[in-house]
């Protein structure tokens, strides 16, 4: 069968997908899980956003939708009466960044990375779904930017936002409470589906697993986990994470230093064992390898050899 016909295939489906999700916002539910005193998991479509209540003011860690702004702001003030100060994005990805500008229209100060802001500001091209994203307006981009770490005084709490470079984008930030020990990965990690490598933004799968191993170390038994997609896990269940993602890095290295093509690869089944667990979210296995085959080869490319 033609790949390219396949292709075509696939990126005409998630288009369909992603205008019938759309569509169908008008039935989500915002849901409100309490996580550590103070702390929440708000949950809806998109993106997974963390709620940090003080005396001082609120503040949103992503804001998925657009559409969904007065549903998550209601959902905000079930629990609290003060307004939101803050809300910081963990990456560019509009189910993280969609109701920026609803949010600043209500005198909510937008924060995120510098590379945030960057891609925010010019038009996105994905390769891997097929299909590109306009600039944003100019009222939802961050007016707060910052290159390396940020800490907020919010009414008594520090909230510690830092940059992963590489990971799932080139602008990843995660969030840590360390008063609340509660930590918010952004998409860093997805639990219980393969995560979504955006190379086309300077993810990589190299960074990615980088990226796990550095909030784990910040991490302890009791630490709160809130995902970017997926349940509020604890470290051990990260560490399961990592595992699957270093065991699959490993295997894949070894094909292609075999001189593997990646059809070959796919029908290695390098990612059989998972399948079950984490192949059931929005790319399937055979993408996912694809994903993973060509985060390691750019790398390689660019770098002269596999990390």
């Amino acid at each position: 069968m033609n790949s390219g016909w396949i292709r075509t295939t696939v990126a005409a489906a998630a288009l369909l997908a992603i205008s019938a999700a759309a569509q169908d916002l008008d039935d989500v539910e915002i849901g409100v899980e309490p996580v550590a005193d103070d702390v929440y998991m708000l949950t809806g479509a998109g993106g997974n956003i963390g709620l940090v209540v003080t005396d001082d003011g609120a503040f949103l860690i992503d804001d998925q939708y657009a559409p969904l702004t007065d549903r998550i702001l209601e959902a905000v003030r079930s629990v609290t009466d003060e307004p939101v100060k803050f809300v910081l994005n963990t990456h560019w990805h509009g189910d993280h960044t969609g109701g920026n500008e609803n949010l600043a229209d209500t005198g909510t100060l937008v924060v995120a990375h510098d590379k945030v802001r960057e891609r925010m500001s010019s038009e996105q091209v994905s390769e891997f779904f097929g299909r590109s994203t306009p600039a944003s307006p100019e009222d939802a981009l961050p007016v707060v930017t910052f290159s390396d770490a940020v800490t907020f005084h919010l009414g008594g709490q520090s909230i510690h936002a830092f940059h992963l470079p590489h990971a799932h984008t080139d602008g990843d930030t995660v969030v840590h409470l360390s008063d609340a020990n509660v930590i918010h990965t952004g998409d860093i990690v997805f639990y219980g589906l393969y995560p979504f490598i955006d190379v086309d933004s300077g993810g990589s799968l190299a960074g990615l697993i980088e990226a796990v191993e550095s909030i784990a170390r910040r991490a302890d038994a009791d630490t709160a986990i809130i995902t970017g997609h997926g349940p509020v896990i604890d470290r051990e269940q990260l560490l399961g994470y990592h595992a699957m993602l270093e065991t699959v890095q490993e295997r894949l290295t070894d094909a292609i230093d075999a001189g593997r093509s990646l059809e070959e690869i796919q029908e290695l089944g390098i990612t059989a064992e998972f399948d079950d667990a984490w192949g059931g979210g929005f790319i399937p296995p055979d993408r996912w390898v694809e994903l993973l085959h060509r985060s390691l080869t750019e790398d390689r490319d660019r770098h002269g050899h596999a990390h």
